[in-house]
């Protein structure tokens, strides 16, 4: 009998667990996790709010991009538009509307999830949602002030298969903006864009009220 091929919950259980550092928006948890063979393995992770992404696409298939410095990795990096999900149990649609709003000052008629992912699953409990935005105008009223990395953010309009030609290329490394460009990719060679999932689908790893 073929395996079912989806994620399930699961947890192991935990015999002690510390908060050795906390920051801003994100923490450091130490647990004692006991293996399935009974021994006891120290764990680290990030504790991390959840972030929302969005792969806004004009009438000309071109995807709104912004470059950003990154200070981690020492690089300036081609991105989407993304943030922090700031409040616990916030609509994720409602934070990908804002965030497009605050980086590139547009709005969208037309969202739908494409993709939900872990970022970084061996060390932190990050969890995206990224969505596909469709029908894009400008939005009214002033420009969201911007400051700190933000302040030197670069903006442009860049067409989907130039995208994926980077990403295949290894030229682009934002894991956002390389799973949002693929997984359009994916959808239009499968089913078509209109079949992906609605924007308020639900969301087991952030859960939020319908």
């Amino acid at each position: 009998m073929p395996r079912e091929l989806r994620d399930t919950p699961d947890s192991w259980p935990v015999n002690a667990t510390a908060t050795p550092f906390t920051g801003n928006k994100t923490s450091v948890r130490t647990d004692d996790v006991v293996m399935p063979d009974g021994s006891v393995v120290r764990r680290d992770y990030q504790v991390h709010p959840g972030s929302v992404a969005v792969l806004a696409l004009d009438d000309q298939d071109r995807v709104v991009v912004i470059r950003q410095y990154r200070h981690p990795v020492r690089a300036r990096l081609w991105e989407i538009p993304a943030g922090l999900l700031d409040v616990p149990g916030e609509n994720p649609l409602h934070a990908a509307q804002r965030e497009l709003y605050e980086e590139a000052h547009i709005k969208a008629e037309d969202w739908r999830v494409l993709a939900d992912v872990y970022t970084t699953p061996g060390g932190c409990d990050e969890a995206v949602r990224i969505f596909l935005a469709r029908g894009l105008s400008d939005a009214e009223g002033e420009r969201y002030a911007v400051s700190e990395e933000e302040a030197d953010m670069d903006h442009a309009r860049v067409p989907l298969a130039e995208l994926l030609s980077g990403v295949l290329a290894g030229e682009l490394h934002n894991n956002c903006l390389v799973v949002g460009a693929l997984a359009l990719a994916a959808a239009r060679a499968g089913d078509g864009e209109d079949a992906l999932r609605p924007a308020l689908a639900p969301w087991p790893a952030r859960p939020f009220p319908a």
